[in-house]
């Protein structure tokens, strides 16, 4: 026993949290001083406490610690779901589609064959461990970005990227570990039997998430003090990963559907992630980065060995190549190519937690150990090396320190298309007044009013600029922000224009009468930069793709032209997305 546990060994579970946030908070700044991330420092924080440092605290100490674990998983769970907006994702589908594929075909293969084909190991445990790697560390992706203020096409893709490969191991671990437990049976019937046993806790989680997200909405309806809003929303975290653990099924997979349901039928998505947790987020975090340092044993380097080694570089090679892969096929910009796989190694609440599940499973006895020791052994040094990776990919991408509101920072990614085609000017305006009602949530607008007021300004002047630019605008009601949508067309469309030039973009706003004043700041930007600037004209209407778009109106090159609107120090916002 080490020394550390004569003063501590029988601290409570009030004053083992305290401490815990200490170090946690302490070191985490320390780290962001030296230019690391935060979660580096807290799990460093953790290992010094814990089994493989000073042994401040008896194991039984974190047991009582055990219900916060919890809650930050289902917390960044529905922080995480909350990402995988349809509508916001629109332009995404190609790139998740082919990478959702390629994590989990080309990483399970690649750790499969490395780990088969090392001495001692068994065709069961490389399953298992092939299924593990698939996931990504939510926490970490999710930690990383806001410390960052990180903003963009490749933050979008990585974080819904997150929460489909941690659906997809879920639901692969428990195909592998039904069909590894029949080892040596009839192979058909014991993959599916894994198949149904998978589907249908996925099933399970889905409606427990789904219908704790549809209750919260209908609470949030209902309430009208602020205070019972918060209610509701603790209570639908909670209510979810408790009633998901009593029935034995994933709570991570039943947040992340929660976050899912939140930010794509309910209303009430801010209730529950940004407003009530905003404020305790960092301090649940640091807790459990710091609880997962102190579980960390370096005797687990000693017991995997050589195939906690094989383990690490095989997936490392693996998110590598399907990372890349995918992003080739889908025709994603080089910033996304280039620095998705990196960012996506971090590895931890996931792959602990599924542990856990087979040490707890009779069938699996005989291999319990040296999968924990293996997993856990490796988790240490993703997540001390991860979040560096992940934080160097964000840097590399551009898009560090973007999470501020810009002067049009609501034309992201999925309020841009690209290849646009009409016959008339009206034809165009009707079909950019429903991307604007549909992309950025309006449905309260009165579309015929928001296309009229549109119109009826065209029959008064035409909004067309020259040089390739039009900007037709619509009235909002008053207390919406301003949004807006772009159409590029590289061959350009037939309109009336002051210099003859067809029209190659148009942007169509949506202002309200109290943002009248950004409208012309807008306006007159547009006009200077892309009715006039040749360099920035030639890029943006030969763009590629809505992402390739958008790295263009967001990149650093343009800052002049998208300029910010508030100064570093102060708290992000997305103020353009009503």
């Amino acid at each position: 026993m080490a020394w550390g546990s004569d003063f501590l060994g029988g601290a409570g579970p009030l004053l083992t949290l305290a401490v815990v946030i200490l170090a946690g908070v302490t070191l985490g700044g320390a780290a962001k001083r030296l230019g690391l991330p935060s979660v580096t420092g807290q799990i460093l924080a953790g290992v010094l406490m814990g089994h493989a440092g000073l042994g401040l605290f008896e194991p039984d100490a974190l047991g009582g610690l055990e219900p916060l674990t919890h809650l930050a998983l289902g917390l960044i769970a529905v922080t995480v779901g909350a990402h995988l907006n349809v509508q916001r994702l629109r332009n995404a589908g190609k790139r998740l589609i082919y990478l959702l594929l390629a994590e989990s075909v080309v990483t399970p293969l690649i750790v499969f064959a490395a780990l088969l084909a090392l001495p001692g190991s068994s065709p069961q445990l490389a399953l298992l461990l092939a299924a593990i790697a698939i996931a990504t560390a939510p926490a970490t992706i999710v930690a990383v970005v806001k410390e960052t203020r990180s903003k963009g096409v490749f933050v979008k893709t990585l974080v819904a990227a997150v929460a489909l490969n941690n659906m997809a191991c879920i639901v692969l671990f428990e195909v592998a570990r039904s069909a590894g437990s029949s080892w040596g049976g009839p192979a058909l019937p014991g993959v599916g039997s894994a198949t149904g046993g998978a589907l249908a806790e996925l099933l399970m989680a889905a409606a427990i998430g789904a219908g704790a997200a549809l209750a919260m909405d209908q609470f949030a309806r209902l309430a009208v003090r602020p205070e019972r809003v918060t209610t509701g929303a603790v209570l639908a975290l909670v209510f979810t990963t408790g009633l998901a653990t009593s029935l034995d099924v994933s709570p991570l997979l039943a947040c992340l559907v929660l976050g899912i349901v939140q930010t794509n039928i309910t209303q009430a998505r801010s209730h529950l992630v940004d407003s009530v947790f905003a404020n305790f987020e960092p301090t649940i975090l640091a807790i459990f980065f710091t609880l997962a340092g102190m579980h960390l044993n370096a005797i687990h380097l000693q017991q995997a060995g050589y195939m906690a080694a094989a383990y690490f570089f095989a997936r490392v090679a693996g998110k590598l190549l399907a990372a890349n892969a995918a992003m080739r096929l889908a025709g994603a910009t080089e910033r996304v190519r280039q620095n998705l796989g990196p960012a996506l190694i971090p590895q931890a609440g996931v792959a602990v937690g599924l542990v856990i599940v087979i040490q707890n499973d009779p069938a699996y006895a005989h291999l319990a150990g040296l999968l924990g020791a293996v997993v856990l052994s490796v988790v240490a040094v993703n997540e001390i090396l991860g979040p560096l990776l992940t934080r160097w990919a964000l840097g590399r991408a551009g898009e560090v320190g973007k999470d501020r509101l810009r002067l049009i920072d609501f034309l992201q990614e999925e309020n841009i298309v690209t290849d646009f085609h009409a016959d008339s000017k009206e034809e165009a305006i009707v079909a950019l007044g429903d991307l604007l009602i549909s992309s950025h949530g309006l449905h309260a607008v009165d579309r015929d009013a928001l296309l009229a007021s549109v119109l009826d300004r065209e029959s008064q002047a035409s909004t067309c600029l020259g040089g390739g630019l039009a900007v037709p605008h619509g009235i909002l009601p008053g207390g919406f922000a301003m949004t807006g949508v772009m159409a590029l067309s590289r061959r350009g469309l037939d309109f009336d224009t002051p210099d003859g030039k067809p029209v190659h973009c148009i942007v169509l706003l949506g202002t309200s009468p109290e943002e009248r004043d950004r409208h012309l700041q807008v306006l007159a930007t547009l006009a200077r930069t892309v009715g006039l600037g040749p360099d920035f004209q030639s890029q943006l209407f030969n763009a590629t793709s809505p992402a390739h778009a958008s790295e263009l109106l967001h990149g650093e090159e343009f800052e002049d032209f998208n300029y910010f609107l508030e100064s570093p120090g102060a708290n992000g916002a997305n103020g353009g997305k009503s």
